[in-house]
C-alpha cells in the first residue's frame, strides 16, 4: 500500500450535442484526430463536456501534441461552463503545476467546487489534499469524512483510501476489519488497488486469518484488472511501502477518462 490517489476522469449536445456524441464515437474507434476536430467545434459552440474531453486529449497527447497549458485552458472553459470534472482536472493541474503555476490553494478551491457539484472524484481529491496538508492544515479527520463521502458516492477509490486510513489508524482508531471490508468493496468495484491491498491483508493475516492462497488469488485479480497502470495507495507509511513491493501488478486507473454522456 503506497500512496493515496488523485484522480482525473474523459466523457461520451446537428447541434453541438451531436458533435459531442460523434466525437466520443470517433474516440472509441481510435480516430483521435477526428475526435479532436469534432470536440473543438462543439467546444467553440459552448458545449462544456466537449471542452473537457478535448482538454483530456491535449493532456494525454491523443490526436494532438501533448500540451498541458492548452489542456488547462480547456478545463477552465469546461469548469466555467458548468462541467464539474473540468474543475476537478484543472485542480489536478494546479496541484501538480502542469500548464499552470503550482498553486495548492487554487487546487483546494477547485476540488471543493467539484465535490459540491456532486462529483465524488472531487471529494476524493479534496480528501487527499487534507490528508497531505497541501494548501490547508493537515487534517486526517476531514480526510476521513471526504473519503467516506467519496465511497458513499460510488467512487471505489474513496473506499480504498478510507480503507488505508483505517489500516494505518490516521484520524480513526486502527481497525483492520474495517479496512478489509473497504478493500473488499473497492475490489468488488473493479479497482485493482483494492484487490491488491486486500491480498496484502490476507498475506499478512491482519484482521483475517492468514491465507496465502487467497492472497495469490487477489493479486492475480489485481493484475487482471490493473494491467500495467500506475499504483494507487498510501505514501506515508514505511510499512506500507515495504508491503507494496511484494506485488507489482496492483495498479491504478490511468488519469483521464472520457465522459460519454
Amino acid at each position: 500500500m503506497k500512496k493515496l490517489v488523485f484522480s482525473l476522469a474523459i466523457f461520451a449536445t446537428l447541434g453541438f450535442a451531436d458533435l459531442f456524441d460523434e466525437g466520443f464515437e470517433a474516440y472509441k474507434n481510435g480516430d483521435y484526430q477526428k475526435a479532436v476536430n469534432l470536440y473543438q467545434k462543439a467546444c467553440d459552440g459552448g458545449e462544456a463536456r466537449s471542452c473537457y474531453n478535448l482538454g483530456v486529449m491535449y493532456a494525454q497527447g491523443q490526436g494532438v501534441r501533448q500540451d498541458y497549458q492548452k489542456a488547462a485552458n480547456l478545463y477552465q472553459k469546461a469548469c466555467d461552463g458548468g462541467e464539474a470534472m473540468g474543475c476537478n482536472n484543472l485542480g489536478f493541474m494546479y496541484k501538480n503545476g502542469q500548464g499552470v503555476r503550482q498553486d495548492y490553494q487554487k487546487a483546494v478551491n477547485l476540488f471543493q467546487k467539484t465535490c459540491d457539484g456532486g462529483e465524488a472524484m472531487g471529494c476524493n481529491n479534496l480528501g487527499l489534499i487534507y490528508y497531505n496538508g497541501q494548501g490547508v492544515r493537515q487534517d486526517y479527520q476531514k480526510a476521513v469524512n471526504l473519503f467516506q463521502k467519496t465511497c458513499d458516492g460510488g467512487e471505489a477509490m474513496g473506499c480504498n483510501n478510507l480503507g488505508l486510513i483505517y489500516y494505518n489508524g490516521q484520524g480513526v482508531r486502527q481497525d483492520y476489519q474495517k479496512a478489509v471490508n473497504l478493500f473488499q468493496k473497492t475490489c468488488d468495484g473493479g479497482e485493482a488497488m483494492g484487490c491488491n491491498n486486500l491480498g496484502l491483508i490476507y498475506y499478512n493475516g491482519q484482521g483475517v486469518r492468514q491465507n496465502f492462497s487467497k492472497a495469490k488469488e487477489l493479486f492475480g485479480k489485481a493484475c487482471d484488472l490493473g494491467g500495467q497502470k500506475r499504483l494507487r495507495s498510501i505514501q506515508n507509511s514505511k510499512q506500507a511501502r515495504r508491503q507494496i513491493s511484494q506485488h507489482k501488478c496492483a495498479e491504478r486507473k490511468m488519469l483521464g477518462a472520457f465522459k460519454n454522456s
